[in-house]
């Protein structure tokens, strides 16, 4: 018996240390790719989530914001890192669903490719319009005036080429019978501020992105696009309600790791991200943006995913919208 357990001593000894005692991870500060410009709604989500996991893991999440190509630069720089948990992914339903639909070159699977870790905020997208040029106050006098100038006569904005707000608003388009260009921006703060000065004075946007300029009442909201009206906006009507019925965008964001993240790290982040999403400063903090704290679980996050893609190809197949 003293034979046997002092060779197993032996043995135990001789391993690597990493094959004695797996460290937990995370061991090193981990980094979160925004695949949007600072500023935006998904940027203000991940920058309220990162302190607090920070202060759960003992180690820093640090934000690095990589713009480019409606999310796709981003998201294939973390599509190429290890699946070590040390490189996540800050995903849009413009990253990882619009892009499929309008990509035909991806070098990767967005319903199968990434590891779906969690959803961290909904909310409705918002129609709003510069009151100068448009000086309306429902979307029947808005398509209204829109149909009253030859085509193309008012431009629209949009953080890219297959962005939320691109989609949204051809969807709008199509609905609605009307013709806009589409210029393309950075990110929110710019197609914002192309609705204040008029340069694009129509924009369906996430809530989060243009609730500033709503509140300092540089725009005007004339509609939500969720088919019931938003808690936090009662007296805002839907575009369903306004005359396209059947008219629905919901912008979400949501936590992927690269292909094969181990589940391990997944297990790990899950409930800390839910204890986060119930701090009241978090829910209150969302809410003022326009926002709702949906922490979820892995397979809702998948779930939205599929959904949002098999939308998106439609309305892309409809209004012939093809990126390069």
């Amino acid at each position: 018996m003293r034979a046997t357990r002092r060779s197993l001593i032996v043995a135990a000894a001789m391993l690597p240390v990493a094959a004695r005692a797996q460290a937990p991870w995370p061991t090193r500060p981990v980094r979160v790719v925004e695949p949007a410009a600072p500023g935006g709604g998904n940027d203000i989500t991940i920058r309220l989530f990162a302190p607090h996991l920070e202060r759960a893991l003992g180690q820093p999440f640090v934000v690095e914001n990589r713009p480019g190509a409606g999310g796709r630069v981003g998201v294939e720089n973390v599509f190429r890192s290890p699946p070590d948990g040390y490189s996540l992914l800050m995903g849009n339903a413009g990253s990882n669903g619009i892009n499929a639909a309008i990509y035909r070159d991806l070098p990767y699977n967005l319903e199968t490719d990434f590891t779906p870790i969690s959803m961290l905020v909904t909310g409705p997208n918002a129609l709003v319009v510069n009151p100068r040029i448009f000086p309306v106050t429902s979307v029947r006098e808005l398509i209204a005036a829109i149909k009253a100038r030859p085509p193309n006569t008012y431009n629209y904005g949009s953080g890219g080429v297959g962005s939320s707000a691109h989609l949204s608003a051809e969807l709008f388009k199509l609905m609605a019978g009307v013709q806009m260009e589409h210029i393309p921006y950075r990110g929110a703060p710019q197609f914002g501020q192309a609705v204040v000065t008029g340069d694009a004075p129509f924009l369906i946007a996430n809530l989060v992105n243009i609730m500033p300029f709503i509140s300092r009442g540089e725009v005007r909201l004339l509609a939500v696009t969720s088919l019931e009206r938003w808690p936090d906006l009662p007296d805002v009507p839907t575009l369903h309600e306004s005359g396209l019925a059947g008219f629905e965008t919901i912008a979400w964001n949501g936590l992927f790791g690269p292909p094969g993240l181990p589940r391990a790290v997944v297990d790990r982040l899950v409930p800390e991200l839910q204890r986060i999403g119930r701090l009241p400063e978090v829910i209150d903090r969302v809410k003022l943006i326009g926002g709702q704290v949906v922490v979820s679980t892995p397979e809702v996050l998948a779930a939205r995913v599929r959904s949002d893609i098999a939308k998106w190809r439609e309305v892309a197949s409809r209004a012939d919208i093809r990126a390069e």
